[in-house]
């Protein structure tokens, strides 16, 4: 063997017998420690509460650093601009600027015919809102500017308040479209106003928490049905029909069923402008996806359609005689994020949409609404896409698919304001209900370990003799507080509350026979000497013929006295011994009562699940703790968390009779001190030592 090959072996060994070392010094692995309650616990981690801060203090701080502070909070451009890397980032914000720009504005123009407004004032969203994000905004890679669901909810507002029939001419019946759009207007603006108060207020006070209530199911659930809104809404523009204004509950689905009414009267020539539009932007924007990673600049498939739809138009309008028609402006909508390092892009693109408003406007004022409304649909594709949640939902949580149904359903129905309260609700209503049906169980002992799980899953967990170990898989609070108790109580095998009501009828029964006799007593010794002829009723006496009648009396008194002497010493001695049992630490136990007793000495709370704890939670616990110790079943806590251990002390919780040693830093060192001192009977000292 050569030497190289023979240090490879040792090498190996070597290894090898590290490798069997470090798995033998795992397997041996323990840890050793002494019990541990809750008080025990707090003196030897020198535990103490946190005191907290008063936030208006640090408010009313005047200071130069405080100053500043504010200032940079307030106006973030200040803090990130003096240190923007222009070499690393400015030529790709310039083309995320330039990409969203492209982008913005015809979905802009085509998001107009949702709120109901002129064009011009689109791309004036898309202008005032972006640069003063800009100069406000924190966040790096939002694009603002319209969106689809937002639009429709302002379209909701403005068709509801400035319906067509409040403009109607008297002369043909016809819509003036000039005053109608000018009130559109000034009720979109107000609006306006007060949607950006309502935010600045609510932002100031750090409200942006609700939306932790907006789970992600009722999200999409939510913006699916929001598209298929946009979807009907912009038929009657596909199909060139004049439709009445609905707004409210159900209005989305009249104007389905008066779209397919009307569907014969539809116009040839505007369905074709939408069809060729709406392939058209399809296949452009699959190029794009396919040519992403090559492409600088998205191919602005929009654009060329406001020039292919308004050839089309002209030519078709030719035929029928018409005059020509040209592009108009409308409002933009940016919705995502086009990759930029910084607030810059926006900027960017807020300076090409003002170039277009200044110089290019005049280009867009007569497209036609077919091409704005292939736009719209095409745009939708991502949010129609969410359908596909259902099949995932189905096999990943019925629940949340539950929650996406419903959401949707309601928003079709009852509009996207009303829909997205009803969903909020029902959310919120699902929450609770799980919580107040969560998993109970029996914990047992998995073999030679301190781990507890339930028996019910684990064959092998084993429930330790006389110890009782109950858990929950939620919070306890007032809306499930009494079901975890009646669970509580079947899932130990013993009729709790039937056998304290069989124990106090006995005790009760006792306690009336025992007053029976002090009352009997006492009614004797207020009496005095019996009569003769009672002391003599009922007994039978036998008189000797020669004997006086002086001597029959006298014997008569003499055996009245003793009989009554005789009576009154036995109602004391009954009266005592009833006494001495009540008093006895034996006379009211079950056993004395011969009553059934339970298979286990303590019951253990695995409390690990709380969370928080109110009024009706600490009310259960005590009354867990009366009850089973009616049966004499000693109860302990084990695995509070610390605030919830603040809480329970809050709630004047422990008291002479609760304490905190009876709760347990975990559930084995709750048991295995239950095994030690139980509150009855002796403790087999095999089942220790298997602990």
């Amino acid at each position: 063997m050569e030497p190289s090959e023979a240090s490879g072996q040792r090498d190996t060994q070597a290894l090898l017998s590290t490798t069997q070392e470090m798995e033998l010094r795992r397997r041996d692995y323990h840890v050793e420690r002494p019990l541990l309650n809750q008080k025990q616990l707090e003196e030897l981690g020198r535990w103490s509460s946190v005191t907290g801060t008063h936030q208006w203090r640090t408010w009313l701080q005047c200071s130069h650093a405080r100053a500043r502070a504010l200032l940079l909070q307030y106006l973030p451009v200040l803090a990130w601009l003096p240190r923007y890397p222009v070499r690393d980032w400015l030529l790709g914000d310039l083309l995320s600027g330039l990409s969203v720009a492209i982008m913005q504005l015809p979905q802009g123009l085509a998001y107009a015919l949702l709120a109901g407004l002129p064009p011009v004032f689109g791309l004036y969203s898309s202008f005032y809102p972006v640069f003063i994000y800009f100069l406000f905004g924190t966040s790096r890679h939002i694009s603002v500017g319209t969106f689809a669901v937002m639009s429709v909810m302002v379209g909701s507002v403005t068709e509801s308040l400035a319906p067509d029939e409040d403009f109607l001419q008297d002369l043909n019946s016809t819509v003036n479209e000039t005053a109608r759009d000018a009130a559109r207007v000034q009720l979109a603006s107000a609006l306006s106003v007060l949607v950006g108060l309502f935010q600045v207020g609510l932002g100031l006070v750090h409200f942006g928490f609700v939306v932790t209530y907006l789970s992600e199911p009722l999200v999409h659930g939510y913006t699916t049905a929001a598209s298929v809104q946009v979807f009907i809404s912009q038929l009657k523009y596909v199909f060139g029909l004049q439709l009445s204004s609905r707004s409210g509950p159900l209005s989305i689905i009249y104007t389905l069923l008066e779209v397919c009414w009307k569907l014969p009267q539809s116009v040839v020539g505007t369905m074709v402008t939408a069809l060729v539009a709406g392939v058209v932007l399809v296949v452009v924007k699959l190029l794009n996806d396919k040519l992403q990673q090559h492409l600088p600049l998205p191919i602005p498939g929009e654009l060329l359609t406001e020039l292919v739809a308004l050839g089309l138009s002209n030519l078709i309008g030719g035929v029928f005689q018409c005059f020509p028609v040209s592009c108009s402006m409308s409002r933009s909508l940016v919705q995502e994020s086009t990759g930029g390092n910084t607030q810059v892009a926006g900027a960017v693109s807020s300076l090409f949409i003002l170039i277009i408003i200044v110089k290019l406007g005049e280009l867009f004022q007569d497209l036609p609404k077919a091409v704005l409304a292939a736009a719209i649909i095409v745009n939708l594709k991502g949010m129609l896409m969410q359908f596909t949640d259902i099949c995932s939902l189905w096999k990943a949580n019925r629940m949340d698919l539950l929650i996406w149904l419903v959401t949707f359903v309601a928003t079709i129905l009852l509009n996207l304001d009303l829909g997205l309260a009803a969903a909020v609700a029902f959310s919120l209503l699902l929450v609770v209900f799980r919580t107040q049906l969560p998993h109970y169980s029996i914990l047992g002992q998995v073999p030679d370990t301190d781990i507890y799980r339930d028996v019910a899953e684990y064959s092998e967990a084993r429930e330790v003799p006389g110890v009782k170990v109950f858990r929950s898989s939620a919070t306890v609070y007032f809306a499930n507080a009494e079901l975890y108790s009646d669970t509580l109580k079947q899932k130990c095998g013993i009729d709790v509350d039937r056998l304290i009501s069989r124990k106090k009828k006995l005790l009760k029964k006792k306690e009336l026979k025992l007053k029976r006799l002090l009352k009997e007593e006492k009614l004797q010794r207020q009496a005095g000497p019996l009569e003769p002829a009672a002391a003599s009723k009922g007994t039978s006496v036998s008189i000797n013929a020669n004997t006086s009648i002086r001597d029959i009396e006298s014997n008569n008194m003499e055996g009245s006295k003793a009989k009554q002497v005789s009576a009154g010493k036995e109602l004391e001695d009954t009266a005592a011994s009833g006494q001495e049992d009540a008093k006895a630490p034996d006379g009211s136990t079950l056993k004395a009562l011969g009553l059934p007793q339970p298979d286990f000495h303590s019951l253990v709370l695995d409390l690990g699940a709380l969370s928080f704890v109110d009024t009706v939670c600490l009310k259960s616990l005590k009354n867990i703790f009366r009850d089973f110790r009616e049966i004499e079943v000693e109860v302990y806590m084990a695995a509070c968390h610390t605030p919830v251990v603040t809480q329970l002390e809050a709630g004047h919780f422990f008291d002479a009779s609760i304490t905190k040693q009876h709760l347990f830093a975990s559930v084995h060192d709750a048991v295995v001190f239950a095994l030690q001192h139980p509150r009855s009977g002796p403790v087999s000292p095999v089942s220790v030592t298997q602990l």
